[in-house]
């Protein structure tokens, strides 16, 4: 069986992985040859620019070279250009003409379109304050040719498409003048008054909340969603604590890849709004266009929150879904740079069932843990925290209790102990294989857990076949086996405990803290004080009775090793009653996820 069909046949969670973008430091920026507008996830500045194009020439004939040159004022710098010369009458038609360097160390040519060299880079994130290159006029005779280029300041910072002279071809008037800044028509978001409220939730509009029921009015943790359908819009509420960014995204499955995705990132003491969207697990694409209106934010107490109104038809934009349409929904969150957003700090939240956005209002609910994870958790614990330090106290102190009753043909306790680690083997196993299905192979992102989970692994499978093959219990090297098996099993128990609490930071089963690490640092500390009560048991620490004669001694003997068998059994039951506790608070935890 493959591994996709039995991923499909559970209910598997998906990851909305926002990893670091790229910065385009090394200037391949030829997907941004024909708007010339950089991946950064941000619209060209707004704020007058301080760079300046200018050329030796103003006509041009065949044959000829016109020097370019890029500068910024005494008080800035660029890191980033992007230079092109364009039909004047037709600026849309793509680069004409072409060029060549006087300095390949800071500019490098790229093909933009058909023609070799026809638009001129940066070739490093370097600061520079000067930029200068040849153009050379192309065959066909276009009448006036105007210089653009676009500006990258810092990530966040740039413009697009400041425009350059306009040079013509000699004989022929002048073109029109140039400006000498870009303008833009852009409509800054407003500022919130207030919070959300989750109080109309499933009456007038449907929301998405984590904890479940949360109010964003009062509860500055919960993370909260809604969206209502008003004629041809739908009005969306997003809100959560984060130091960087909030997002959320529609997707036709609970996978990575191809789904359409919104994003409030804050970027000093406001929060920009952009809609994007994401190809596999890749930094989000931002929209060419905007495609939101009616937007406002707002910033308080480490809490974000954004408004937008989007259309439920966008038929220009392919990346944007029709809300008509049944979406799983995710939330997110993480840190951002200068705007840049990094990847999430926890396990999205994913919508339980798939919702239409224009649809009647609903109260949704969502997991941020995979089912399969949740699976291994599961088995995992209930392997190591029960079965496993069970069986192993029963092999240590109970070996000389029930010495005459046998239980299918061996000592009871050696039965018990052989049944409880067997079952652990059994669990370890289904638990092992449950993340490789989910992730189709080896995480990369879960750092030393699945190492450890290997060694455990191996160090399970190992000690069962050692049992298989051990002397007898009269031969000379039995003691050898005796010493393996105990020190395998011992730092099998050892290695499993780190695993499990490296396991519960993992972002796709991150259990609240830090009530979930106390919990697991009881069992251990549970552990530890039933093992030394015992171990001071068995060493006559707890001994009690006396007497002079040999009958009055044996009886005494005899009342000892009742009292302390029975005394055994209670410590037995009270550590196996803790651990059932302990396993339950972390079970539930795991459920609540």
């Amino acid at each position: 069986m493959s591994i996709n069909l039995p991923s499909r046949l559970l209910v598997v969670l998906f990851t909305v992985c926002f990893k670091t973008a790229a910065s385009y430091s090394n200037g391949k920026v030829t997907d941004a040859c024909s708007r010339m507008e950089p991946n950064h996830g941000q619209h060209s500045s707004t704020k007058p620019n301080t760079y300046t194009i200018t050329v030796d020439k103003s006509k041009f004939g065949p044959g000829d070279q016109i020097k370019v040159t890029l500068s910024a004022s005494e008080s800035t710098y660029f890191k980033g250009f992007l230079i092109e010369a364009r039909d004047a009458e037709h600026p849309d038609a793509g680069a004409v003409g072409s060029f060549t360097l006087l300095n390949s160390t800071v500019s490098q040519l790229l093909k933009c379109g058909h023609a070799q060299g026809s638009a001129v880079s940066h070739t490093s994130g370097s600061k520079k304050r000067q930029v200068q290159v040849f153009w050379i006029p192309p065959d066909s005779a276009l009448l006036h040719v105007q210089f653009l280029v676009t500006v990258v300041q810092k990530y966040k910072v740039y413009w697009v498409k400041i425009p350059g002279p306009v040079v013509s071809q000699a004989g022929v008037s002048p073109g029109p003048p140039h400006p000498t800044h870009a303008t833009a028509e852009t409509t800054k978001p407003a500022v919130l008054l207030g919070p959300f409220s989750s109080e109309a939730c499933g009456i007038r509009k449907s929301c998405l909340r984590n904890p479940v029921a949360c109010d964003p009015e009062r509860d500055p943790l919960c993370f909260f969603l809604s969206f209502a359908t008003e004629g041809q819009s739908t009005l969306f509420e997003l809100s959560g604590p984060g130091n960087g960014y909030i997002a959320f995204a529609l997707s036709l499955d609970k996978w990575m890849g191809n789904d359409d995705v919104y994003l409030c990132v804050r970027d000093g003491n406001r929060v920009e709004i952009d809609a994007a969207y994401v190809t596999g697990r890749t930094h989000p694409v931002p929209a060419s266009e905007s495609v939101l209106t009616e937007t406002a934010w707002r910033l308080s107490d480490g809490v974000i929150q954004c408004r937008f109104r989007r259309s439920i038809h966008i038929p220009q934009d392919r990346s944007r879904f029709g809300l008509n349409g049944s979406y799983y929904l995710f939330m997110a969150h993480g840190r951002a740079e200068y705007g840049m957003v990094h990847r999430h700090d926890r396990q999205p939240l994913i919508s339980s069932v798939q919702k239409v956005i224009t649809g009647p209002p609903q109260n949704l609910s969502g997991s941020r843990s995979p089912l399969l994870i949740k699976f291994h958790g599961v088995f995992m614990l209930i392997a190591w925290m029960a079965t496993v330090s069970t069986g192993i106290i029963v092999a240590r102190y109970f070996k000389d209790d029930w010495p005459d009753r046998a239980l299918f043909g061996q000592r009871v306790w050696f039965q018990v102990h052989r049944a409880l680690m067997l079952l652990a083997v059994l669990l370890s196993s289904v638990g092992f294989i449950l993340p490789f299905i989910y992730r189709g192979g080896w995480s990369h992102s879960a750092g030393a857990h699945p190492y450890l989970g290997c060694t455990v692994m191996a160090l399970a499978v190992i000690q069962p076949l050692m049992a298989v093959l051990r002397p007898p219990p009269d031969s000379t090297r039995r003691y050898i086996f005796n010493w393996i098996h105990m020190g395998a099993g011992t730092i099998a128990e050892i290695i499993a405990v780190i695993a499990v609490f490296l396991g519960i930071h993992q972002q796709a089963l991150l259990l609240p803290g830090p009530w979930s690490t106390s919990v697991l640092a009881g069992f251990i500390v549970w552990g530890v004080v039933a093992q030394l009560v015992l171990e001071f048991h068995s060493q006559g620490l707890f001994k009690s009775g006396n007497g002079d004669s040999e009958d009055e001694i044996m009886s005494a003997s005899s009342d000892i090793s009742s009292v302390g068998s029975r005394f055994k059994k209670v410590v037995l039951a009270v550590f196996v009653s803790g651990n059932v506790g302990l396993l339950g608070a972390l079970l539930y935890s795991i459920s609540s996820v």
